[in-house]
């Protein structure tokens, strides 16, 4: 099979592929200066934009991959279940890393606070207040008055009242 042979039989797919990466690429350009704006109109630290644009540049990968596939009509059936199976169990056993993954997102976009923000972790009896030293996929960096460095997880986070605090340092 020659060059043009296979150019003949495979426009349709090339083309689709050529559209595809480019939409895969101008919706990238979108997000991130949607990012961008968002990160700057609060003011938050470059750190937090960078998780979030590795979040949504691998969305758009995994969909763009996902859409590849079809158009070259490669046969899912195989490939999907070898991937459920290695997902689920992957899955399974990092529940946590994506929850706190998610949670990170989640506290970007709803940014109630910042690096360098005094801040109060409500959680009954182990309420946590400081400073706000980074903001990882993971968890939050607190330094306390003690000055004492409390990773909080993004999961556990998300789920209890954050309230921010004014630079007092006479704080109970």
């Amino acid at each position: 099979m020659n060059f043009d042979t296979f150019l003949d039989s495979r426009f349709f797919e090339l083309v689709a592929t050529a559209v595809g990466i480019l939409i895969f690429f101008i919706v990238r350009s979108i997000t991130d200066g949607i990012i961008k704006k968002q990160a700057k109109k609060h003011g938050l630290d470059k750190a937090r934009s960078v998780y979030a644009r590795k979040f949504f540049d691998i969305t758009y990968l995994l969909i763009l991959l996902l859409g590849l596939g079809f158009v070259w009509d490669i046969e899912f059936k195989g490939i999907f279940a070898s991937f459920f199976a290695v997902a689920g169990v992957a899955l399974f056993a990092s529940w946590s890393m994506l929850s706190n993954i998610t949670a990170s997102v989640l506290l970007f976009f709803n940014f109630p606070f910042k690096i360098g923000s005094r801040i109060k972790i409500m959680d009954k009896d182990d309420s946590v207040i400081g400073v706000v030293k980074d903001i990882t996929f993971f968890a939050i960096q607190i330094e306390d008055e003690n000055g004492d460095l409390v990773s909080y997880p993004n999961n556990v986070a998300i789920q209890k009242a954050i309230v921010q605090l004014k630079n007092s340092k006479s704080v109970k």
